[in-house]
C-alpha cells in the first residue's frame, strides 16, 4: 500500500498539477535576476579561489531596467568568465540569463554526463535481468522485513557519505531502492527518501568527508580529520533519527508485510556473475574516490567500462547492450539539466557581484556578538548561503575565510566554525530548490519536489534545533 503523498495531485485529465522541475529551476533564475537588481554589487580580493578577509568594496552598478531586455553589455564579461576587479558591475539581462544556462550546462559537463553514464550502466544491469533477481533473493532471505531492511541500507549509504564523501555516486541507488520498494508495496517517495536521508545525514555529519574536511579545515588552521569525535556523534544520532523517521512514515502509510515470497526464484549463474561484477564495482569505487582521487571524469569512464563488463559477463548482444545504455542515459537526462540549471543560477549571481556581497552582511550579523550567539548565527549564515551556492567546495572558499576570523574574535574555536559550515550546508541541501544534486535525486526517483519538501520539513526542524543543542555544547565544551 502507497501513501497519498507518493503520488502527484492530478487534474482531471490525469496529469500532474505540480511545477514542473525544470520549470521550477526557471522561475527561481527570475528571482535571481531581480536580486542582481535589488542587491549591491561588491567583490572581496581573492588568493586563489579563497577570499581575503577585510577586503571588500563596492562597485558601482548600472540599475536601468531598460537593460532587462538587453543583450549583455560589453563591459560585462561573458556567463561565468571569472571576474578579476572589474570598475562596474551589471546586473543580469535576460539574454544574459539565457546565456548562463549552456554555461552551467558546460561547467556541470562532468558531473552531468557521470550521472548520464550511471544510467547507462543501470540500464545494462536493468537488462540483465540480475537486479530484479537479486533483489527478489533478498527479500526472500530478509523475509521481506522492510524494518530490518531499511536501517541496514540508510546505514550502509550513510556511511559511504559521511566517511567517503559520496553523494552524486548514489543516483545509480535509486532505481534500485525503486524496485526494492514496488517489490515491497511501497512507493517512490520510500526509495527516494532512503537514500536521499541518509546521504544528506552523513554528508551533514561529516566525520571524515574529505571533501568538505579538506578545504574547511585548513583554512580555519585546525588539522585535517580531526574532531572526528563529536561528528561521530552527531552522525548517530541523527542517523538515527532519519531511520525512525522514514520508519514512521512506512507505519502510517498502512504498510503490511508482503503476504508471499517466491522462494523459488533461484539466482542463475550469469546472474551470480553479474551481481559479483556490481560487488567488486563499489569496492573499486570507495578506493577510486579515496585513494585515486578520482573525479567526475574518471567516475564517468568507470561507469562506461562497468557497463561493458556487465553485457559481456551476462552474455548480452552488443545491440542490446548499447540500447540498453542508451535508454538508461535517457533516464538521466532530466537529472543532468537539473543540475545544470542550478550550476546557471549561480552563474547569474556569481557574474553579477552580489554573492560577495550576500557574505559581507550575513558576516557582519555575527561579527562582535557573543560566542553562542556567533556560533548558532554562523549556522544560520552558512544555511541561507547555500541557497545561493549549493556547492561544498565553493560554499567554503567564501565564507570560512570571513567566519574564521570572526569566530575567533568571538571566542568560538576554529573547529566549532566548521561544524556550523557542515550543519548549515547539510540540513539546507536537504530542502533547497537550487541544489542541482537534490533535484537530480528527485527526478531519478519521480518525487516531486512539493511532496518531497511536505515530507521532509519535520525532520529538517528536527534536525535544525538538535544542530543548533550541538552547536552550544561545542562552544561551551571548548570543542
Amino acid at each position: 500500500m502507497t501513501s497519498s503523498t507518493d503520488s502527484e495531485k492530478q487534474d482531471a485529465h490525469g496529469k500532474s498539477r505540480m511545477l514542473h522541475p525544470v520549470a521550477m529551476m526557471l522561475l527561481i533564475m527570475l528571482v535571481a535576476i531581480g536580486l542582481t537588481y535589488l542587491l549591491d554589487s561588491g567583490q572581496f580580493q581573492r588568493h586563489a579561489k579563497l577570499v581575503i578577509p577585510g577586503t571588500y568594496q563596492l562597485i558601482a552598478k548600472e540599475r536601468d531596467l531598460s537593460g532587462l531586455l538587453a543583450a549583455t553589455p560589453a563591459a560585462s564579461p561573458e556567463a561565468g568568465t571569472p571576474v578579476d576587479s572589474p570598475e562596474r558591475a551589471y546586473p543580469a539581462s535576460l539574454f544574459s540569463a539565457m546565456a548562463a544556462i549552456p554555461a552551467g550546462l558546460a561547467k556541470s559537463a562532468p558531473l552531468i554526463f557521470m550521472v548520464m553514464f550511471i544510467g547507462g550502466m543501470f540500464g545494462v544491469l536493468r537488462k540483465s535481468g540480475a537486479l530484479d533477481a537479486g533483489i527478489d533473493r533478498l527479500l526472500v532471505r530478509s523475509g521481506g522485513n522492510v524494518y530490518l531492511l531499511t536501517p541496514l541500507l540508510m546505514l550502509a549509504i550513510a556511511a559511504g557519505s559521511t566517511f567517503l564523501g559520496l553523494i552524486s555516486e548514489y543516483l545509480v541507488l535509486i532505481p534500485m531502492m525503486l524496485i526494492l520498494a514496488q517489490r515491497l508495496g511501497l512507493g517512490p517517495l520510500y526509495a527516494t527518501a532512503l537514500v536521499a536521508i541518509a546521504a544528506k545525514i552523513g554528508y551533514l555529519a561529516s566525520v571524515t568527508n574529505p571533501l568538505a574536511l579538506v578545504i574547511a579545515q585548513p583554512i580555519v588552521q585546525v588539522p585535517l580529520l580531526s574532531g572526528a569525535g563529536l561528528r561521530l556523534f552527531v552522525f548517530v544520532l541523527f542517523l538515527a533519527i532519519g531511520i525512525a523517521y522514514l520508519l514512521l512514515y512506512v507505519k502510517r502509510s498502512g504498510y503490511s508485510m508482503p503476504a508471499e515470497l517466491n522462494q523459488d526464484n533461484r539466482l542463475s549463474l550469469a546472474h551470480r556473475c553479474v551481481l559479483m561484477v556490481v560487488g567488486a564495482s563499489v569496492v573499486v569505487l570507495v578506493i577510486g574516490t579515496s585513494a585515486w582521487k578520482w573525479g567526475d571524469i574518471q567516475l564517468g569512464a568507470f561507469y562506461i567500462f562497468e557497463g561493458i563488463i556487465i553485457a559481456v559477463v551476462a552474455g548480452m548482444s552488443v545491440r542490446t547492450a548499447c540500447d540498453a545504455f542508451v535508454e538508461g542515459m535517457k533516464g538521466m537526462m532530466l537529472a543532468g539539466l537539473l543540475i545544470g540549471l542550478a550550476k546557471a543560477i549561480e552563474i547569474v549571481l556569481h557574474d553579477s557581484l552580489v554573492l560577495d556581497t550576500v557574505i559581507y552582511h550575513l558576516a557582519s550579523i555575527v561579527e562582535g556578538r557573543s560566542k553562542i550567539f556567533a556560533a548558532e548565527g554562523m549556522i544560520l549564515v552558512q544555511m541561507l548561503l547555500d541557497v545561493l551556492i549549493p556547492s561544498t567546495s565553493g560554499k567554503a572558499a567564501i565564507s570560512m575565510p570571513i567566519l574564521g576570523p570572526i569566530g575567533h574574535l568571538s571566542g568560538v574555536s576554529g573547529q566549532s566554525v566548521v561544524l556550523a559550515f557542515l550543519f548549515g550546508n547539510g540540513l539546507t541541501n536537504m530542502i533547497t530548490p537550487t541544489s542541482g544534486m537534490l533535484l537530480a535525486y528527485l527526478a531519478t526517483g519521480k518525487v516531486g519536489y512539493g511532496t518531497w519538501l511536505r515530507f521532509i520539513l519535520p525532520l529538517f526542524a528536527i534536525l535544525t534545533i538538535l544542530a543548533m543543542l550541538v552547536m552550544a555544547f561545542a562552544v561551551y565544551s571548548g570543542y
